[in-house]
């Protein structure tokens, strides 16, 4: 559980928020933590108040330039660090795809860069683009496992449905040992009908295809806008606490239970 991917194919799930809070949890523990970008949105460096255009390098030089992790490494908080994204990563698929005798095996590029990171950090956590993209599997494949935020609205089953199959299939082909360690509801407002209904649904699904749904789940509010607005830092590293930021010290808890059962 070293590696953590966070990953959803819909957009809106909470994938930044979920690993940036979470980081944010494990830091506070006194783990040494990194976030690894692999969106080029950008969203990581955003959410710590970092502009992603005044960093010169990024996880796009050290996947196809040659750069060592540590020279675009970033610290942004005690005891957490992030490994930034920016617009370089919009080309990433197309330079490993149209240079094809390079990366004869192009979904262990951030796999064969990255794998040192694993004796320097306590965890790492990767944060994707809302995409079944050649990055998601190099992400995939460095991954020991696998966190799917959820947002229980219309449509959402199918992408669930979508990114557990997709899972399935890489572990076959490409890592084996990759493993789901659950699902979390996000964005959850169950005086909403609609809510009630899809988490129903999940818990359902997720019960019969032996995947985890977490009890803790992270309601639908607006501070952790406010958090990176405001604060430039997760809500989890606020000084006061709030009944948000708890439900991410909650999940991670009932992860490490889970993990321990398992």
């Amino acid at each position: 559980m070293k590696v953590i991917a966070v990953n959803n194919n819909k957009g809106g799930s909470l994938k930044t928020t979920t690993a940036t809070n979470l980081a944010g949890v494990l830091a506070s523990e006194g783990k040494k933590v990194l976030i690894i970008d692999s969106d080029n949105q950008s969203n990581v460096s955003l959410t710590f108040g970092k502009n992603p255009d005044d960093f010169d390098v990024g996880l796009f030089d050290v996947l196809i330039e040659g750069l060592l992790p540590e020279e675009a490494i970033v610290n942004v908080y005690e005891n957490l660090d992030i490994l930034p994204s920016n617009d370089d990563l919009i080309g990433f698929d197309f330079e490993v795809i149209g240079k094809g005798k390079k990366y004869k095996t192009p979904f262990t590029i951030m796999k064969d860069t990255c794998s040192r990171l694993k004796e320097e950090y306590d965890f790492i956590l990767i944060d994707t683009p809302p995409s079944l993209s050649l990055m998601v599997g190099n992400v995939f494949a460095f991954a020991d496992s696998v966190l799917i935020p959820f947002s229980p609205e219309s449509y959402s089953m199918r992408s669930l449905v979508k990114v557990l199959g997709t899972i399935d299939d890489f572990k076959e082909q490409f890592n084996p040992y990759l493993k789901v360690l659950g699902v979390v509801g996000t964005m959850v407002n169950f005086q909403t009908i609609l809510h009630q209904q899809v988490m129903q649904e999940t818990r359902k699904y997720c019960s019969e295809s032996e995947i985890h749904l977490f009890d803790a789940y992270i309601p639908r509010s607006i501070r952790f806008a406010s958090s990176v607005a405001y604060e430039n830092v997760p809500a989890t590293l606020h000084k006061k606490s709030n009944d948000v930021a708890n439900s991410y010290f909650e999940l991670w808890k009932e992860i490490k239970e889970n993990e321990q059962t398992n």
